[in-house]
């Protein structure tokens, strides 16, 4: 399987990280794809440079004015002459009857829903170049691989049309699936990542052509709390098309690998032309964000499972931080993907 992997991502080297009150060191940090790399050694995967796509892929699935914000962001914020070294907004406004506001600090609170996606001077460059390999992996696919891993970072699935949130600032994974929508009349993506992926699901939310569904950790009690229900089915053509499948906090392999053969016969009940997989790999038992409690065997068998629903598969990393068997899951999940296939 080939990899998509671009040196731009080290462009975006966030600091701030807001947990319980106290400020730390983000675990969304440049050595994530070292060690992803490492496994992708391990696996003996050819990695190929993105192609630069522009701003097309982009736009067809984030408002104009998001991306006018988040290219002006830094330029804007390092004019105001007193600003910190992080853009972390200090205002979220709620939207109803609410005017877009022109300020650098009011657009920064209306484009955001939480601190976990500081804006730094080259973290327009990184995203692009995260979205250009999302799109480089689906085209890759589109013209007859049978898979292709997209090594992205910054992560996208909690960025929303016009929001960024979660460590994500565009959706990579959405930007996979539109793509491939160019030449399949349907798409689902498939989120494995231990946070729900709502960014991905309000993106899709109403649309019936783009399956979006994803196992994580019970939002009762961990991020993004307020997404990520069972009862959250889609709205108007896309009722139907939006699957949640939350799980107790630390459930293991044979529970994980239950509900994904539930997911399999939701998306083989779609017949979709293509998959993204949206790879969080922070489901695992030693990743320092503790939700659940995957093996490196599991994410082995969770690679095979997803094989077997036979179709063109575009992999999105997502989530996964920094723990020493890191790049030892990727190895895992793609291995079992291709003895599988």
């Amino acid at each position: 399987m080939k990899a998509v992997y671009s040196e731009l991502h080290r462009s975006h080297d966030p600091q701030f990280y807001l947990v319980r009150g106290v400020v730390k060191r983000t675990t969304e940090q440049p050595e994530r794809a070292d060690r992803l790399l490492v496994g992708l050694k391990a696996g003996s995967h050819e990695l190929v440079a993105p192609i630069n796509f522009g701003q097309g892929p982009r736009a067809r699935v984030h408002s104009p004015e998001y991306l006018r914000f988040l290219e002006e962001a830094w330029d804007a914020w390092a004019a105001l002459g007193d600003s910190g070294s992080e853009m972390i907004p200090n205002m979220h406004p709620v939207r109803n009857a609410g005017t877009y506001p022109t300020h650098i600090v009011g657009r920064l609170g209306w484009h955001t829903t939480d601190t976990s996606a500081p804006i730094g001077p080259g973290t327009w460059a990184g995203a692009c170049a995260a979205t250009d390999i999302a799109t480089t992996a689906a085209q890759l696919v589109m013209d007859g691989e049978d898979a292709v891993y997209a090594l992205c970072r910054p992560p996208g699935h909690h960025a929303y049309r016009d929001i960024a949130s979660g460590f994500c600032f565009m959706n990579n994974s959405a930007i996979a699936a539109a793509h491939l929508r160019l030449t399949h009349e349907r798409v689902a993506i498939l989120d494995v990542d231990v946070h729900h992926g709502n960014g991905t699901q309000g993106i899709f939310y109403d649309r019936g052509d783009v399956l979006t569904v994803s196992i994580h950790a019970d939002p009762t009690y961990y991020y993004p709390f307020v997404w990520g229900y069972a009862h959250e089915r889609g709205e108007g053509a896309g009722l139907g098309a939006n699957l949640n499948i939350p799980l107790p906090l630390k459930t293991g392999d044979d529970g994980y690998m239950a509900v994904l053969g539930d997911a399999a016969k939701t998306i083989r009940a779609f017949a979709p032309g293509a998959l993204v997989v949206a790879l969080g790999l922070d489901a695992s038992e030693h990743d320092p964000l503790a939700g659940l409690t995957v093996t490196t065997p599991g994410f082995k068998r969770i690679g095979a499972d997803i094989a077997r629903l036979g179709l063109p598969t575009v992999f999105v990393q997502e989530g996964g931080y920094l723990s020493d068997i890191l790049g030892q899951n990727l190895t895992a999940v793609l291995a079992g993907f291709e003895e599988a296939r």
